[in-house]
């Protein structure tokens, strides 16, 4: 189920999407990257329905978003912000439950195949120890985690995260990364904004690049991350070279002034 826009201008007062055409296929993993205040998040938002568009159209499916109750749109798209806010008192159980609501009724009464889904998702998520744990007590790391079990639960085809891996452990990132790309080679349509290019180089297949409120680049990684990219988009004179590994390009940036040693 891939997502295409055509022509997206959205926003606020400061700052809007450019007429922004892109499509985000299924069946990858699909990063947005660029700098800080450069339309990542806005996209998202846009895309979820959650923003009101000044032109253009956004689809899911073929579903026209514009023209889609929230709860119709919630039964195919899961979308985790930035930063998302609920009372801190909820046990996370509670919270991952949250994202069984746009399938059931006015009474908000739970059947089996949302406590099935509930349960996956915490065992998914690694947060089933903590089911019972409020979510004041958690660290930033553990509601991370269990902010991304919530958006499981959910059971959506297509998945919008943005910066998912924020104050997580190394090790935690990476799980979550590998368990994204996991969910798009099943076939979902998985999008996730990240900061860290040499982690969007390495577990998506396939690379957005935004500047100024609209696309610069869209491709591979192997193909997309340059030198002349960085210079262009972020002002970053670096070195790109192949990790040892994987392959994925990786970056060395080019010290202004020398090491002390």
């Amino acid at each position: 189920m891939r997502i295409e826009l055509n022509g997206v201008r959205a926003g606020y007062r400061e700052f809007s999407l450019r007429d922004v055409t892109l499509t985000i296929p299924e069946g990858q993993l699909t990063a947005l990257i660029g700098p800080n205040g450069c339309g990542k998040s806005t996209l998202f938002a846009a895309t979820a329905g959650l923003l009101p568009l000044r032109a253009g159209h956004v689809r899911v499916g073929g579903m026209d978003v514009a023209r889609t109750r929230p709860r119709v749109i919630a039964r195919r798209l899961a979308m985790l912000p930035q930063t998302p806010v609920v009372p801190p008192a909820i046990r996370v159980v509670q919270l991952v439950g949250y994202g069984r609501a746009p399938y059931q009724n006015l009474l908000g009464l739970r059947r089996p195949e949302d406590d099935r889904a509930i349960e996956a998702a915490l065992d998914r998520a690694g947060v089933s120890a903590l089911r019972e744990r409020p979510l004041s007590e958690l660290s930033g790391g553990q509601r991370q985690r269990a902010f991304l079990a919530m958006c499981l639960a959910q059971e959506t085809p297509v998945i919008l995260l943005d910066e998912p891996t924020s104050y997580l452990d190394i090790r935690h990132q990476f799980d979550t990364l590998e368990l994204l790309h996991d969910l798009a080679a099943g076939g979902r349509t998985v999008a996730v904004v990240l900061h860290d290019i040499g982690q969007a180089a390495r577990f998506a297949d396939h690379l957005v690049v935004m500047n100024e409120g609209d696309v610069h680049a869209v491709g591979p990684p192997r193909t997309v991350v340059t030198p002349g990219l960085l210079k262009e988009v972020y002002g970053l004179d670096a070195h790109v070279f192949p990790d040892p590994v994987s392959g994925a390009p990786q970056i060395s940036p080019e010290r202004r002034r020398p090491l002390r040693v």
